[in-house]
């Protein structure tokens, strides 16, 4: 990757996941990353010692980063971190609520001494209402803005199964600074940032959302199938594992009938030819394509399905992603 930010300071006092990914991508681009941790260290340090020692998630993140270890608590080494912000571009921070503020270091206090400084401040619920105040963790946050809820099999809901919650406001944090640099450019004056894990997921719910306000009510779980379009899912071939598909129009449909089904006037058939009438008659659709599948294996099918510009994929473990 091109080293595009190769002249920005970026000074984070930062734990975790959501901070870290947003400085991680800085850093990638060529920024100089300052990691500050508390003496104890970061605590994403701790979740696990797989990678000749260190924690998986903490070589993940912290990748092209320096780390200083500061004890806010003794006056040197507040005044240390005041000097670093005073040189800085970015000040990222994502502590517990009001933990910053409390140190000294509120982002618009920072902003009204160095008026270049762009600051932001992740947080689990924002920094208005009645939440503001809880500490956030990713599973909490896919649970109160009803990801879980989406998530699942119709028996039970499920979290997420990587950190979602925490990386999506780690991308809208990246984001917003690359933007705010951006602004400054042609302003000369830095800019506040509050990212909210929260609202970040009640944005990705916008469909589920509108379905309930204005529709028939919420999707609900369909484990690998997917409740609003047909077919979709993952179906079993004749040799063993199973072969994920995703129809998105009636050009597709009409294709996938055709050309692998073997079986054109299916597409036209009553309870089949709309994307509704298939969710409506998945039953019956899916015992028709397992009959198909079930008679090839897995490469025969796959040369099938890309001969016909059908979007397909194999359903992998993570062992198969590492080879």
């Amino acid at each position: 990757m091109a080293a595009r930010l190769k002249d920005v300071l970026v000074v984070s006092v930062e734990q975790a996941v959501a901070a870290p990914f947003a400085t991680m991508r800085l850093a990638d681009a060529g920024a100089r990353v300052i990691k500050i941790e508390r003496p104890e260290g970061d605590f994403a340090r701790a979740y696990d010692h797989h990678v000749h020692g260190e924690c998986s998630w903490f070589v993940w993140l912290n990748r092209g980063k320096q780390s200083v270890v500061l004890d806010f608590k003794q006056p040197g080494d507040a005044a240390f971190l005041d000097r670093l912000i005073s040189r800085a571009d970015i000040f990222v921070q994502n502590l517990a609520p009001g933990a910053a503020a409390r140190a000294g270091f509120a982002s618009d206090k920072l902003r009204s001494r160095h008026p270049r400084l762009i600051t932001c401040d992740i947080s689990g619920y924002g920094e208005a209402g009645p939440y503001r105040d809880m500490k956030a963790y990713d599973f909490l946050v896919q649970c109160e803005a009803g990801i879980a809820a989406v998530t699942g099999t119709p028996e039970e809901p499920a979290r997420v199964g990587v950190s979602a919650c925490d990386i999506g406001a780690g991308l809208n944090a990246h984001g917003a600074i690359l933007e705010a640099l951006y602004a400054r450019s042609q302003s000369g004056t830095g800019d506040g940032i509050a990212i909210s894990l929260f609202d970040g997921m009640a944005d990705w719910m916008n469909v589920p959302l509108m379905h309930h306000l204005h529709g028939p009510g919420a999707p609900g779980r369909s484990g690998l199938s997917h409740a609003m379009i047909a077919p979709y899912g993952a179906y079993p071939v004749g040799a063993g594992g199973r072969i994920v598909i995703a129809i998105q129009n009636e050009r597709e449909w009409a294709r996938f009938c055709a050309q692998v089904l073997g079986d054109a006037a299916l597409a036209q058939d009553s309870r089949f030819c709309s994307n509704a009438l298939r969710v409506a008659n998945r039953g019956e659709m899916d015992a028709l394509i397992a009959l198909c599948f079930a008679a090839h294996d897995a490469e025969s099918l796959g040369a099938l399905l890309l001969k016909a510009g059908i979007a397909f994929g194999r359903l992998n473990e993570v062992a198969d992603l590492a080879a």
